[in-house]
């Protein structure tokens, strides 16, 4: 007897830590799920901009434009793992909203694997061609040291933040998103530590962020990984589990390739981009940095409703209730421009104070701010589409449709490469910075059209299975 009621408590609290989003009041569920997730993705900005202030203030400036001037190319490597292992996060999601506690563990195990495969891959392909990227990119001179001692880490420290962001993927598919909170602070915390012992007392320079942001993502991905491990018995695959299974790795492939594939997209045009504003020179380049990391932090309220929105889509379509996934996305919408009005005034806000937060006391801060406003100004003009990229886009990616997300992806490339490249063919500054808004622009309108589109014809599909049913 005794027995069966430790038993019974066990599923009491298993239950306790995931979150069912089929049942309940949608914005209700979004906005308790997404809290955390937000305060976690601000964190993970915090950690990025944590080796970009150390760096300015106890290596130098150019130190600081050549970490910036990574940031794309580091976006495209990682992105592209973070791509796939989200991606084979949405199929245990599914299952665990269809009730199929077998299927969540041997698509966990199959995720595992499929990302050790990943891991090595992205690792090999990005130290390969590290430096004739730099070079395609026209990494000044005088930076070009500091950029590849960083981003050459970067690369070789893949497997940590493609195992992160797995576990993590894993615990928010089943509702879960405060237990990848504590682990992202943890690793937050632990960063910064690392930068100034590795770049203050050790004096490494750029080499001593990227090692410390690897350790960091490293430790927190293999506590998380204990922490899957024992309090989550439904992520637990078992031994027998661990094999390619072909059925699930199509399906995961399916949605995991064309979420990668769209992260690399978007790196890429962001890399043409980064390549127009390097011709204006390292005061130009450390000044877009900074603006670039305010306006980053600000954009993870977007990422977090698409993040959130996968989530709660992928659960309700695994249970095939269409209805509550239309209901979700108008619940996202709301939020989203309520705080898009925020977002804009705090953007223009704290331009100037967050410029002192990278630069020493003796830089000419209205130089700096002169190089930056332009990018301010245009990007916070244009958050709604950039708003509503990430939720359509993850609505789609949450009901196992890859394909259309992606081409999103292309159309964001496509609007972005354009604009880099007139801009550099007319020397327009003001064009360099106005890429990122263009390609929100022209993406957010191909998702939007994209996903009333596929959600009728997923209506259409859903309507056909039940008539045969009934039949």
């Amino acid at each position: 007897m005794s027995e069966v009621v430790t038993k019974e408590k066990e599923v009491k609290t298993q239950k306790s830590r995931e979150t069912n989003m089929t049942e309940g009041n949608p914005m209700s569920l979004i906005l308790r799920f997404a809290l955390p997730l937000f305060i976690g993705n601000v964190f993970q900005q915090f950690y990025n901009m944590a080796d970009s202030i150390i760096v300015g203030h106890f290596v130098n400036a150019d130190a600081l434009g050549a970490v910036g001037s990574t940031g794309t190319i580091m976006f495209l490597l990682l992105g592209f793992g973070t791509g796939l292992t989200q991606g084979y996060a949405v199929l245990p999601s599914q299952r665990f909203g269809a009730g199929d506690t077998e299927g969540v563990k041997k698509s966990v195990a199959n995720s595992i694997v499929l990302s050790i495969i990943t891991s090595i891959v992205v690792t090999v392909v990005g130290v390969s061609v590290m430096k004739p990227l730099l070079h395609l990119m026209n990494t000044p001179d005088n930076i070009y040291d500091y950029a590849y001692n960083y981003i050459i880490w970067i690369a070789w420290g893949t497997v940590t933040i493609v195992f992160y962001n797995l576990f993590s993927s894993l615990l928010r598919s089943v509702g879960n998103s405060t237990a990848p909170l504590f682990f992202l602070i943890f690793s937050a915390a632990l960063n910064i530590f690392l930068d100034l012992l590795f770049i203050a007392v050790f004096k490494m320079g750029t080499m001593g962020a990227a090692l410390a942001t690897d350790a960091a993502q490293g430790i927190s991905a293999v506590f998380c990984g204990i922490y899957i491990w024992v309090k989550f018995p439904i992520l637990r695959p078992r031994r027998k589990d661990f094999f390619i299974n072909i059925p699930d790795t199509k399906k995961q492939l399916g949605v995991g390739l064309p979420m990668a594939l769209q992260f690399s997209i978007t790196a890429s045009g962001a890399m043409v981009m980064q390549t127009a504003i390097n011709a204006f020179g390292s005061v130009a380049i450390s000044s877009f940095t900074a603006a670039g990391k305010l306006v980053n932090l600000l954009m993870q309220g977007y990422m977090t409703f698409g993040q959130a929105e996968a989530t709660f889509s992928a659960q309700n379509y695994g249970k095939g209730d269409i209805g509550r996934v239309k209901a979700g996305v108008k619940s996202t919408f709301i939020v989203m421009i309520i705080y898009t009005v925020i977002a804009i005034i705090l953007t223009n806000v704290l331009l100037r104070p967050t410029m002192y937060l990278f630069f020493t006391a003796d830089t000419d801060m209205d130089v700096m701010i002169k190089w930056a406003r332009p990018y301010i100004i245009y990007a916070s003009i244009f958050y709604v589409p950039l708003g509503m990229i990430f939720i359509y886009r993850n609505v789609m990616q949450g009901c196992g449709y890859g394909l259309l997300p992606m081409l999103g992806g292309v159309v964001e490339f496509c609007a972005r490469v354009v604009c880099a490249l007139v801009s550099i063919k007319l020397h327009s500054y003001n064009l360099a910075v106005f890429c990122d808004p263009c390609a929100w622009i022209c993406a957010g309108t191909f998702v939007f059209f994209a996903y009333h589109y596929l959600i009728k014809k997923i209506e259409a599909k859903h309507e056909k299975a039940e008539a045969v049913e009934t039949a």
